[in-house]
């Protein structure tokens, strides 16, 4: 597969030397002062294209949503899936081109900083506005009706590509005209906009318990403490604390996958228990009484793969419900990195159900009926042999080729 992401200009926020990051990169490490800091936002990123305008040209700097990760839709013959990278004007006009194309992935960017000059156009139409365009869009392809759709991995951005306007407007990329001749009443300050007012955060890689330093993988969305045996999640302001244990397995050649194991309430359908589940996916199984004891848990991976991969994870892991007493403590072998946050899982909820729930043409029109409701979570580390080409899971069995893990990196 070939990468998608696209690459940063960035300086580092302490000594000012210049670095390129990918743009699933979080965890920074400067080659120069040896700092390592961990890249947060209040929301989402905002990046700007490289501008190549004249110098006495006044730019304009109009929006586009980006969106890149993993559509599932429900249809009568099952979950079709479909991997996204697409970006649409976040301001309708009929003046700049419709999305960026492939500029964001050809192009180095830059984040967006209150020292830029020109006119940043501010955002009138919302994300989710926009998706519901790429949503009915994906849907002409698809076999009606679609009983549900949900977007997973997501990663989204907001991309400004610098303009300037003489008769006509100007592609500051390319010094190139893109659109017709303007009429005499067109005036580019009516669109609601100015100086852009956001930074992007930066917080020092310090266990807040203990003070050692946090290890990661550059995209590695939660950080570890070998020091003090624990695991931390940047929010807006800080790293908090995160709940985690492990199954515990004895052995060479060993390294743990991430997964979340989430206990939630599900309206509409009966699913409390395993012995509900046996039920619910019709598997080849005699239900025995004291299933009923043994409590329902969505398991869901906490590491981005393929769509083609990331949804038999889920459901099998669901299917299996690994019993195994955990231990909450890091194991002493390998961890690969969490990189899909819990509130991903979380959309993946209701796609995980539909896979295994029977039979599908009864139960697949109460999708939209049913709600499921999050009760609480745990990050689980799961034990796999380590092998020259794939990843064995030791209690079920499940194999995954490290080559969709590494294609996974673009994703």
């Amino acid at each position: 597969m070939k990468s998608s992401n696209f690459l940063i200009e960035y300086h580092c926020p302490q000594c000012g030397a210049p670095a390129i990051l990918d743009e699933t990169d979080r965890l920074f490490f400067c080659e120069y002062c040896r700092v390592k800091s961990y890249l947060i936002t209040r929301d989402f990123f905002r990046y700007t294209l490289p501008s190549r305008a004249p110098k006495n040209k006044n730019l304009l700097y109009f929006p586009y949503w980006r969106f890149k990760g993993m559509l599932f839709s429900c249809v009568l013959d099952g979950v079709k899936e479909k991997f996204t990278d697409v970006s649409h004007q976040a301001v309708e006009s009929s003046y700049f081109p419709i999305s960026v194309g492939f500029r964001s992935q050809a192009l180095k960017l830059k984040f967006v900083t209150p020292d830029i000059e020109g006119r940043f156009i501010e955002p009138n139409q919302t994300f989710k506005k926009v998706m519901g365009v790429f949503e009915e869009r994906f849907k002409r392809s698809l076999p009606k009706p679609v009983f549900h759709q949900a977007h997973i991995g997501e990663s989204l951005s907001l991309i400004f590509s610098p303009f300037y306007v003489n008769d006509r407007i100007h592609d500051a990329v390319l010094n190139e005209p893109v659109s017709s001749s303007l009429p005499d009443d067109f005036d580019a300050s009516a669109f609601s906009g100015g100086r852009p007012d956001w930074q992007i955060g930066f917080l020092p890689t310090l266990c807040p318990n203990c003070g050692w330093d946090l290890e990661g993988r550059r995209d590695s969305l939660v950080l570890i403490c070998r020091n003090c045996d624990s695991l931390w999640q940047p929010d807006e302001k800080r790293f908090k604390k995160l709940k985690f244990a492990h199954i515990p397995e004895k052995g060479d050649n060993i390294i743990y996958l991430p997964f979340w194991r989430i206990k939630a309430d599900v309206s509409e359908i009966n699913l409390k228990s395993y012995a509900d589940l046996v039920k619910i996916a019709n598997l080849p199984k005699f239900v025995k009484h004291e299933w009923s004891d043994i409590k329902f848990s969505f398991w869901s991976p906490a590491f981005k793969v393929r769509p083609q991969t990331f949804l038999p994870l889920s459901y099998k892991m669901t299917l299996f419900q690994p019993q195994e007493k955990l231990v909450n403590k890091l194991p002493d072998s390998e961890l690969y990195p969490v990189t899909l946050p819990f509130s991903e899982a979380v959309e993946s909820l209701k796609i995980n159900l539909a896979s295994f729930m029977k039979p599908k043409k009864k139960l697949f029109p109460k999708l939209s009926d049913i709600k499921i409701f999050p009760k609480s979570f745990l990050l689980v580390f799961v034990p796999f042999i380590n092998k020259h080409h794939e990843l064995i899971g030791l209690s079920s069995n499940f194999t995954i080729t490290k080559n969709q893990l590494k294609m996974a990196r673009n994703l």
